[in-house]
């Protein structure tokens, strides 16, 4: 057995005798047999002790001696635990039926008038020993199994109890209840994914202490983690406050998909909650983008022998997460692939064609607002809200981002309609539908109140009076909201107007 050691058991016999001479005697009997190891003890009183140290396989027993009578010294080594199944053999000086029989019924395993002839002897202690050597073997065998599922049960319970915080259930059933669990290598796999992001949040996390982001990130994961567990999604990583779940890998259901949607409403349900935590904490709100694709990868442990993680790749995951960058905060878009596995049950509130890059053709995404059947989950409807128009014009300067990076060209605009998570722009420039915006905000005197404003366009106007973008902001600093409270134009009066 593999890291188990058992004993190796050689032939051990103890003679209890009074009279030297006969284990002189026998002790000849075995001189010269490799496989057997003799000893002796003239003294019945110290047999106990004795056969404890030394442990036979097998016992010759004198049925007279003068300290303690033969038979009675059968039930000690029946009731000591050491001995209780070791072989036991009596030597009588005649062949007595009554004293045979008391002595089997007392628990002893054979029965010889002494002495006997050598052979007898030697053949008699290998047949009893050879069946006890047995015994024992199997006993420390079956010890050792026993110990092994021990250990491997504690080291299971401490695998899924650490690594259960960073990977699912899942992963971990699939890496110990597989032989194969740990090798590297995948297969080709079906499957919904899901990726979640806090928009804007790189932006905020520039302005705060380490433990400030680390403590808003783990509020909101924790939410989050327990939903997903909830609808039975692999959390394949944590991306900072991004999230990527599969549903497929490694455990495929008919509703992979359907469970991906509920889940991601879910989550955007969760928000509020999450967000009222946040404030009583002192830190803003934040808001969230869900994109979700359905598609083929490949999914498995990759790595090196070194360090493997479980995870799929492929260009359904790329796709994914362009999805996932065309959401504005609150909202959940997913492709023309997943709305096939449940287009019947879903509430779709709007749709919308893009062209991510890498894709040759358009595609098309659905806003999802609800799903039904046994999910139930929906959000309320987001109504189309007219913004009220400013008294005074913000002067803006806005660049469109390329990634993660402002682009090159600087564009002159003004604010003209506000809202505490939007606003619409007048501009010399019209950035394209879904455009990411980093905005420089001004005052009426043209001081700079924040150069951190961060936006998507969500809507393009080409009509008189001017050129302009509806933007939904994505990370909005604390100084500009203060400065949002102190405009009084958010009256009554300019709402009329």
């Amino acid at each position: 057995m593999p890291g188990v050691n058992l004993t190796h058991h050689r032939i051990t016999v103890l003679l209890v005798d009074d009279q030297p001479i006969v284990g002189e005697a026998v002790g000849e009997m075995f001189a010269g047999e490799q496989d057997i190891d003799f000893h002796y003890c003239p003294d019945p009183r110290e047999a106990i002790k004795t056969a404890n140290r030394i442990c036979p396989t097998v016992i010759l027993l004198d049925l007279v001696m003068p300290q303690i009578e033969g038979l009675v010294l059968v039930r000690y080594f029946r009731a000591n635990k050491a001995t209780r199944e070791v072989p036991l053999i009596v030597l009588s000086s005649k062949e007595d039926p009554r004293i045979k029989a008391e002595s089997f019924a007392l628990g002893a395993n054979d029965y010889m008038v002494k002495l006997p002839d050598r052979l007898e002897v030697l053949a008699r202690v290998r047949y009893h020993s050879r069946g006890y050597i047995n015994l024992l073997e199997r006993n420390e065998a079956y010890s050792a199994l026993l110990q092994s599922r021990e250990q491997l049960d504690a080291r299971n319970k401490f695998i899924r109890k650490t690594f259960g915080r960073y990977v699912t259930d899942d992963i971990v059933n699939a890496i110990l209840e597989s032989p194969e669990g740990t090798q590297l290598g995948g297969e080709k796999r079906r499957v919904t994914i899901l990726m979640s992001d806090l928009r804007g949040f790189t932006c905020m996390s520039e302005r705060l202490a380490a433990e400030s982001v680390l403590s808003i990130i783990n509020i909101y994961l924790a939410a989050m983690t327990e939903i997903i567990m909830k609808y039975d999604g692999t959390i394949d990583e944590f991306i900072g406050d991004a999230i990527l779940v599969i549903f497929g890998a490694p455990l495929k259901r008919e509703n992979d998909a359907k469970r991906a949607v509920a889940c991601a409403l879910e989550m955007q349900l969760a928000m509020e909650k999450v967000n009222l935590e946040l404030e009583e904490s002192g830190y803003s709100k934040v808001f969230m983008g869900i994109g979700i694709h359905t598609g083929e990868v490949v999914a498995g442990n990759i790595g090196s022998d070194k360090r493997t993680k479980y995870g799929v790749v492929g260009q359904t995951v790329n796709l994914t997460g362009r999805i996932e960058s065309y959401t504005v905060g609150g909202q959940i878009l997913i492709s023309e692939a997943t709305f096939k596995n449940c287009a019947e049950i879903l509430r779709i509130d709007n749709r919308m064609q893009v062209m991510p890059k890498g894709v040759k053709e358009p595609i098309t995404l659905f806003e999802v607002g609800g799903i039904g059947a046994e999910f139930n989950v929906y959000r309320p409807l987001r109504e189309r809200t007219e913004l009220p128009k400013l008294k005074t014009p913000l002067p803006v300067k806005f660049t469109v981002l390329e990634g993660k990076h402002a682009g090159a060209h600087t564009y002159n605009g003004s604010i003209e309609k506000l809202v505490d998570d939007a606003a619409e722009v007048h501009a010399e420039f019209i950035p394209e539908h879904l455009a990411n915006l980093k905005v420089h905000v001004f005052d009426r005197e043209i001081n700079l109140i924040t150069d951190q404003l961060y936006g998507k366009v969500i809507e393009c106007f080409q009509a008189a009076p001017a050129p302009s973008f509806r933007m939904s902001f994505t990370s909005v600093p604390s100084e500009l909201e203060a400065f949002f409270c102190k405009i009084q134009d958010f009256s009554e009066k300019a709402m009329e107007s």
